[in-house]
């Protein structure tokens, strides 16, 4: 499966901005759906999940409130809303399918295939 991830973009702290991941290739109802973020000069760490049909998400306690994962299987699409930005959101983020169903998995070994990533800025 192919993931194009695009929507990032340059906002102000308490702005709102949505990202979304296109798949192609294979359906994106076979995968478990997750967003990753990687800031300069920091490790890629885990965001949000989304399970199979949507009705199960998993989010990482910095943006627990703020971010809602969402897919849409008939657009073969996943979104990532994310509300109250702060600075500290600034980040390349990634969108990535996992072939597992196995609950809370947040490492980015885990997943298998990755989407080349959308810059979001957030200024103070």
């Amino acid at each position: 499966v192919q993931l194009q991830a695009s929507g990032g973009g340059l906002v102000q702290a308490g702005d709102s901005l949505s990202v979304s991941c296109a798949a192609s290739g294979r359906t994106l109802s076979r995968y478990v759906m997750g967003w990753f973020r990687q800031a300069p000069g920091k490790e890629r760490e885990f965001v949000a999940r989304i399970n199979w049909s949507g009705g199960s998400t998993y989010y990482a306690d910095s943006v627990k409130g703020r971010f809602t994962i969402s897919r849409d299987n008939a657009k073969n699409t996943i979104y990532l809303q994310m509300n109250s930005l702060k600075p500290e959101d600034t980040a390349v983020y990634y969108c990535a399918a996992d072939r597992s169903p196995t609950p809370w998995r947040n490492m980015a070994r885990d997943y298998d295939y990755w989407g080349q990533g959308t810059q979001v800025t957030v200024s103070s």
